[in-house]
Formats: structure tokens, sequence, C-alpha cells
């Protein structure tokens, strides 16, 4: 199983992922991850929520700006997306949950991305309050979602 020291041997590799090098296989296995973390951590999500966001979070990881793909020894195991300076998607599959890798992404994100930003759900206090350990704080909170469903979110800067 993977380990800090595994994280810091190199052998979990990030890979930026160009629009035009996302294939429909890449973008099933992410969405495949997608689901897993989802189902693992939005415990306020029903099984139809998940389903109904499974194609904006399709969209999202086809559309979005810089894309980075986490391997462990050639295997996908999670992904972030970027926007404008925004972390717009942080997905590890379950077994990687609370290894190191989320923290590893946020700092490169921030150094290497330029990254401020950061929305999260309110009814994931785990991510809130992972957040806030890698430095970011809640600067607003909005009754819904951007797409109008009534999820809370914390809009998040980083200090």
């Amino acid at each position: 199983m993977l380990n800090l020291l595994t994280i810091l041997s190199g052998m979990v590799q990030i890979n930026n992922i160009e629009k035009d090098s996302r294939t429909p296989e890449l973008i099933a296995e992410l969405l495949e991850i997608w689901e897993a973390s989802v189902s693992a951590s939005h415990h306020f999500l029903t099984e139809n929520d998940i389903r109904s966001l499974c194609p904006q979070a399709e969209e999202a990881i086809r559309q979005i700006e810089i894309l980075w793909v986490v391997e462990d020894e050639n295997v996908r195991i999670g992904f972030m997306g970027i926007q404008s300076g925004k972390i717009e998607m942080l997905f590890l599959h379950p077994d990687y949950f609370r290894k190191g890798i989320g923290r590893m992404l946020i700092q490169k994100a921030v150094s290497e991305a330029g990254v401020e930003y950061v929305d999260v759900n309110e009814q994931n206090p785990s991510a809130v309050r992972f957040y806030e350990r890698t430095g970011f704080r809640t600067f607003r909170r909005d009754s819904a979602d951007d797409q109008g469903n009534p999820f809370p979110i914390l809009r998040m800067k980083c200090l």
C-alpha cells in the first residue's frame, strides 16, 4: 500500500493531460474514480444525486483548463482540475485517502498553477477540514451550489 515514503521517493506521478489527449477511455476511468470518491466522501448525496451529477463531472473533466492525473505505479488513482486559479476538482480513489496525496496536489497547485480558491460542500466536513489544514479559509457561504442544488457551498481562499 502507498505510504508517504513512496510518495517522496517518486513512485506517485502527476501527469498534465492536455484537452486533446483526454481520450474516452481516460475520461471513463476518471469518472470511475470520481464516483468511488464521491460515494465514499459525500455522504449527503443519494445514488440518484451522484448519477445526475455524473454528466457535469464528465463535461468538467473534458473541458477543465488544467487536468492533473495521479498515478501510482502506472495505475490511475486520482485527479485534480484547475481553472483560473481555482481548484474545481480534487478526487482520489478511496483506497488512497489520507496518504498525503491530496496535500501534495494542493501544494503543487498553489506553487505551480497559482491556485488561490476552492469551493467545498459544507456537508462534507472532512473535506472542509482538509482544505483548512492546507491553508484555506472560508470567506463566504452560499446556501446552494452553482447549479442551484440545495447543497451549501463554502467559498475558500488560500491565505
